[in-house]
């Protein structure tokens, strides 16, 4: 039996630790995110049975749309705040002395979070405030802002090799690629002609870059020729919320939909749909894979369940 976790509110985002194979932090958000309060769990997957523990709670005045692991302190976490601010917390400290930061910037709702998995001292937050700002955790206020999107910014991936470059997807309609060490972004790719609600680095070629939108299909793009997609994917019936390509696959990657499915891909075959789960009773607006464990998977949405599984099992099977 695979593991199922039961939050009060609706959950958003799900990320498994980098530093230990059986945590993970869920970002949750009352009343599907409109006016009320939010959650950030840190949950233990059990090492003698399908139970997942939660290690700790930490309660926000609003909603929390994403969460991201620190590279560098395996207990720091960051939280995307629907007041506009980033919340970190420390699970190795006592609740009552978290949140220990509060950076409060954007104008609007944080959307996503990435940290910077080469550097390791840096994170990225995407607003609907539509910009991007720049952090690292010794700093109370951001190292830079990024304004070139028309519309809100959804999220944002750091480069898996190159440690200045990133891009972001927005609700524009494009997704724009920058360098910190330029002063705009050094390419814009019109990847839909929907919303793009998500985008992710391929993690053993750093050209190629998935893009997910509310037209229902995901694009593989490769930056030194973005013209036309590497390959389109088809298959969801909704808009496509979140993203994420193997850690451990190279043609490998994840979505999640207001289909209220999560779809496994490989997209470099003809029929590119490998693994379709439909566990999940409403939107399904979060998947994570983990780094540390070859074919584990998380997943997250509005019917307030985590779900862990293995590739290939049923995630509700007993």
């Amino acid at each position: 039996m695979m593991p199922v976790f039961k939050t009060p509110f609706n959950g958003y985002s799900v990320r498994f630790s980098p530093f230990y194979e059986s945590r993970l932090a869920v970002a949750t958000a009352q009343n599907f995110g409109i006016l009320g309060n939010g959650r950030v769990h840190v949950i233990d997957l059990a090492p003698t049975g399908p139970v997942i523990n939660e290690l700790v709670a930490f309660d926000t005045a609003d909603g929390v749309y994403d969460v991201a692991w620190s590279e560098s302190h395996d207990s720091v976490l960051v939280a995307a705040i629907a007041d506009g601010s980033i919340k970190v917390y420390d699970t190795a400290l006592p609740p009552q002395s978290n949140p220990v930061r509060s950076l409060k910037e954007h104008a609007r709702e944080v959307h996503g979070l990435d940290y910077n998995p080469t550097r390791r001292d840096s994170f990225l937050s995407a607003s609907w405030d539509d910009s991007i700002k720049l952090w690292t955790l010794d700093r109370p206020a951001s190292l830079r802002t990024f304004r070139e999107h028309a519309y809100c910014v959804y999220s944002v991936a750091w480069n898996p090799k190159h440690a200045d470059v990133f891009a972001s997807a927005s609700g524009d309609c494009t997704v724009r690629i920058w360098d910190v060490r330029e002063p705009g972004s050094t390419m814009i790719i019109p990847g839909h002609e929907h919303e793009i609600l998500s985008c992710d680095w391929n993690k053993y070629d750093e050209c190629l870059i998935a893009t997910a939108s509310v037209d229902k299909s995901i694009k593989i793009w490769d930056v030194r020729n973005y013209r036309v997609p590497v390959s389109v994917l088809n298959g969801h019936g909704y808009a496509v919320r979140k993203i994420k390509f193997s850690p451990h696959r190279r043609n490998l990657l994840v979505s999640c939909s207001y289909d209220m499915t999560v779809c496994l891909w490989d997209f470099m075959v003809e029929d590119a749909l490998v693994g379709r789960y439909d566990h999940h009773t409403e939107f399904a607006v979060g998947v994570d894979l983990s780094v540390l464990v070859d074919g584990l998977m998380a997943s997250t949405g509005w019917d307030e369940l985590v779900y862990v599984w293995q590739q290939g099992m049923d995630p509700r099977a007993s």
